[in-house]
């Protein structure tokens, strides 16, 4: 594809979550075709600034795929039309020229709008905070390899390991649910020999952090795992349900037997 293109955008403006926000039409002219999405909203922004106006808030820092805080709704879409990839991986060859883009923050009432594109997701922190920790005795320093742990388990922990937080999977949720992200990271922890002490207390804590940050339910739809740049799959909300239902049979039987019922 050669020559530049000129796009209309509109773009959700929002001054803070209290005031109510409103989509503005802005024209982005002569974007290359090999600029990535958030290129040519700095190309934008110059041009607003140059004009003494407000520039486009959003949120950026690695813009290599990696931090996950380019979170952007575009076209319908968490993260733009591609697939596995952030909005900072995203070209704008992946754009018609003339084509209007509709660029919106993550909709979710536990992701409450910082400024205009920019979401607060420190709700995801506070699930994590809530149990995304293992703390064993390992006494001296362990070899690495002195506990054995098989390829299948490795793997899939790692998949898991790879979320980086980033809400698609909340944005792409008809009920705003955080289910995937918050059974990653209990996946992550709780397949792996170290993450065991607390693997039934940690499932708890998280969903009860998860529901309590008014995160919506999870209807299996799979649109999560469609939209997730990682694609992290769905096997981990059936172990999380699992471990939350073994926790849950755990702490029946242990109040039972503590009282003496027959």
């Amino acid at each position: 594809m050669s020559g530049h293109m000129n796009l209309t955008l509109k773009v959700w403006r929002q001054k803070n979550a209290q005031t109510p926000g409103k989509f503005v039409t802005y024209k982005a002219e002569n974007i290359s075709p090999d600029m990535s999405f958030l290129e040519m909203l700095d190309v934008v922004n110059e041009s607003l600034t140059h004009k003494k106006e407000d520039p486009i808030h959003f949120d950026h820092d690695c813009r290599e795929g990696i931090c996950g805080m380019c979170s952007l709704y575009i076209n319908g879409r968490p993260h733009g039309p591609k697939r596995a990839i952030t909005t900072c991986q995203l070209h704008m060859r992946s754009f018609s020229d003339g084509e209007t883009i509709t660029i919106e923050p993550w909709r979710s009432a536990a992701f409450p709008i910082v400024k205009d594109l920019a979401t607060d997701r420190s709700a995801f922190d506070r699930i994590q905070q809530a149990g995304g920790y293992v703390s064993v005795n390992t006494g001296g320093v362990p070899d690495a390899n002195s506990t054995p742990i098989p390829k299948v388990i490795a793997d899939e922990a790692f998949n898991s390991a790879t979320c980086i937080g980033c809400g698609a999977c909340v944005a792409a949720c008809k009920n705003a649910s955080a289910m995937l992200f918050t059974s990653a990271k209990i996946t992550q922890l709780g397949m792996l020999p170290q993450g065991q002490p607390e693997r039934y207390s940690r499932v708890q804590a998280m969903v009860a952090q998860m529901d309590q940050e008014g995160f919506g339910n999870c209807t299996n739809t799979g649109a999560c795992e469609a939209e997730c740049p990682k694609e992290i799959t769905l096997n981990n909300i059936a172990f999380m349900n699992n471990d939350f239902f073994s926790a849950k049979l755990f702490r029946e039987q242990h109040a039972h037997d503590h009282t003496g019922g027959e």
